[in-house]
């Protein structure tokens, strides 16, 4: 049996029906006021739980693996105590009861623990975050990947990874699909500096539940995709979405005001925007990492970032989000 949190976000949800169409018993592990609608129609046992408070050994035993995919996702410097509740507290306690049962846990982290490169020089598994501007998500997520190392070096059979900038189906909330949706609805779209590597969900699944049934405990893997700079990606949504392809980079000052300008407007309404200083900073930057590891143990082959647009485009217009 297969448990899965974060099963209603993107990834998790992918990784759920990608689990049952290989035959495998799957199980999400839900909070106790998560929506099950991204689960209607499927075979899935569902379990509501605190992973905060609640007992978890006796939940995840008997299972063959806990994929811990849920996590609270934000780009910005506030809260940092908030995102250490929902990230830290939970990963820990969930690796720890892992540790307790003897079972397999794949922690779900993200490429913004790693040091970014280019193109050209891309970073990797063995180099932590360093110049990269830190955010409260970063800083939360980097403190659960030292919560699960920690009970690794206590016996700990697990396995952490690291996905790049997930596109496709099933992005029920929408989260990082809500890109697609406004530059495709866009009359032109204005394009940051920066790069990102862009990757399929489906794809990231698949390497995701490779290094849960292989890869070795300890180990750590990135799982990005196609390195693209934002005026790339930006074309190649427009042309998924059948738009006429009018973009234009910003200039990188032009990018860090709008950020300032968003540290403002969050300052008077108490609630940071999507656009503030640290994700301006973010995008202003190439965001570039190898997954030639995972390719080399786990068979990962992610497809082009133009299929996983054109799958997200086609799901978002026939769920009625565009």
């Amino acid at each position: 049996m297969l448990i899965v949190t974060g099963a209603t976000g993107l990834l998790g949800n992918t990784l759920v029906r990608r689990a049952l169409g290989r035959g495998l018993q799957a199980t999400a592990l839900l909070r106790d006021k998560s929506a099950t609608r991204p689960l209607d129609g499927l075979a899935v046992r569902i379990i509501r739980a605190d992973l905060a408070g609640d007992a978890l050994e006796p939940l995840v035993a008997g299972a063959r693996c806990v994929i811990h995919a849920g996590a609270r996702v934000a780009i910005g410097r506030r809260d940092l105590e908030a995102f250490r509740v929902d990230n830290v507290v939970p990963t820990a306690r969930l690796a720890a009861a892992c540790r307790a049962a003897g079972v397999r846990l794949v922690f779900v982290s993200t490429v913004d623990t790693l040091a970014w490169g280019s193109r050209a020089a891309p970073g990797d598994e063995t180099r932590s975050s360093g110049r990269e501007p830190a955010t409260a998500y970063s800083i939360s997520k980097r403190e659960a990947e030292d919560a699960v190392l920690a009970e690794v070096a206590l016996g700990l059979d697990a396995v952490i990874v690291h996905p790049g900038f997930l596109l496709g189906p099933w992005d029920w909330k929408p989260s990082s699909g809500r890109l697609i949706l406004e530059v495709a609805r866009a009359p032109f779209a204005l394009a940051p500096p920066g790069g990102n590597d862009f990757c399929h969900a489906a794809d990231v699944a698949d390497g995701v539940l490779a290094a849960a049934e292989r890869a070795v405990s300890g180990s750590r893997y990135v799982l990005s995709g196609e390195a693209l700079s934002y005026a790339e990606a930006f074309r190649l949504i427009r042309r998924a979405a059948g738009r006429t392809p009018r973009i234009a980079t910003a200039p990188a000052w032009l990018v860090a005001a709008a950020g300032r300008a968003g540290d403002l407007i969050g300052a008077v309404s108490g609630r940071e925007p999507a656009l503030n200083s640290a994700s301006a900073a973010i995008v202003a930057l190439p965001h570039h990492l190898s997954s030639a590891l995972a390719a080399r143990d786990l068979g990962y082959r992610p497809r082009p970032a133009e299929i996983a647009m054109r799958d997200a485009w086609t799901w978002f217009t026939g769920h009625g989000y565009a």
